[in-house]
């Protein structure tokens, strides 16, 4: 696939070199991280010290940081195990692992630009009854920045809890639990350009914990069982530190040239232009079926998505563009997002792509004058 061009990045990142020699050189030592002879003593000091890093770049205590299989695990973890007596409460925008593990919430709706109403959280809250509420950072579909301190200090206000799935953002953005005021905060290995099937559930201190969602052995405290896949563990420690390198006003500057292209055709971008992550863009073409653009854009060696990328590989109408109230033009949106390496030369030939999928698909729209 040298000729395609990836511009997939929400859906997942490529492998970061220093997360792939991290891997590699922990597959190398033997051990069991909960055996206590020296081969586990070893192991476990790659886990403790991948903990360590990882725990002090997004602002929790290592003893607080749950290693998990990834976001969609820590999400429903938080919510197994926070919100036992307590009604829960999501933003109509929320990724299907929050939707799926809080099936009979009550939902907070979303305007044109893709921001929650915080007076109607204020409003579902004002009953008194004990809550827990769910709240990304940034929309995976759209990129855009949810207003998350000021959701914290109104549950502050309230006595709720809030849990944060800040998946897309990590790596995109500042993250870091105690200045956002979460008292729990979803990430995911892969989303920073780690390996898959790992990421992490951070507590805030001293938080009651009622019960692991997967027992087993008493790993993690207690609160996740199950042997830890310690080499992905640091590959994910790895990506963590590497990340923190990105030029993320390159890759906006990119996006932005992305985004300039589909507009020029006829484009329309869903969600706020001014509060969204550095990669992401939502574009949607008045007439154009997304799941068609998306083909049409593989046949150019243009690799994008339709919504998220966890519905078993279907093409289908977003419920977050549904919910922001685009009508239409919902079924019609894709999203590009920049993973860390993209460069100019990704830009001009999905620029170039855009132009006669566009022109194929939508003949009727008239360009832009340039």
């Amino acid at each position: 696939m040298t000729d395609m061009h990836y511009l997939d990045a929400n859906a997942t990142q490529p492998l970061r070199p220093a997360a792939r020699d991290a891997v590699l050189a922990a597959f190398e030592v033997v051990g069991n991280p909960s055996s206590v002879h020296r081969p586990g003593r070893g192991i476990r000091r790659i886990m403790e010290d991948a903990r360590e890093a990882i725990a002090h770049r997004f602002g929790a205590s290592p003893q607080d940081l749950v290693f998990t299989s990834g976001g969609t695990e820590a999400s429903a973890t938080a919510i197994h195990a926070l919100a036992r007596t307590r009604r829960l409460i999501i933003s109509a925008i929320e990724h299907d692992a929050v939707r799926s593990a809080a099936a009979d919430a009550a939902i907070v709706p979303a305007g044109l630009d893709g921001i929650v109403d915080l007076a109607a959280l204020e409003e579902i809250l004002g009953d008194g009854v004990a809550s827990m509420v769910c709240l990304m950072l940034a929309n995976n579909e759209t990129g855009v920045i949810q207003p998350v301190q000021q959701a914290a200090e109104i549950c502050r206000r309230r006595g709720a809890l809030l849990h944060v799935d800040a998946v897309q953002a990590a790596g995109r953005m500042p993250v870091q639990l105690g200045a956002l005021g979460a008292h729990s905060l979803a990430i995911s290995s892969h989303k920073l350009g780690g390996p898959a099937g790992v990421g992490a559930l951070l507590l805030a201190p001293d938080l009651p914990f009622a019960e692991p969602l997967i027992g087993g052995g008493g790993q993690e405290r207690r609160r996740r069982g199950g042997t830890p896949a310690v080499a992905l563990i640091a590959g994910f420690a790895a990506a963590a530190e590497a990340c923190a390198a990105d030029d993320l006003a390159c890759l906006a500057r990119l996006r932005d040239a992305a985004e300039r292209a589909a507009l020029d055709c006829g484009a329309v971008v869903c969600g706020d232009p001014h509060r969204r992550l550095p990669n992401t863009t939502c574009i949607a073409l008045p007439g154009a079926p997304a799941g068609v653009q998306v083909i049409a854009l593989d046949l150019e060696n243009i690799a994008v998505s339709a919504g998220a990328a966890c519905s078993s590989g279907k093409v289908q109408t977003s419920h977050v563009l549904r919910a922001m109230g685009l009508g239409t033009l919902a079924g019609e949106a894709i999203r590009v997002s920049l993973p860390w390496n993209a460069v100019a030369a990704d830009i001009d030939a999905f620029a170039t792509a855009y132009r006669r999928v566009a022109a194929r698909l939508c003949p009727t729209l008239a360009p832009r004058a340039a």
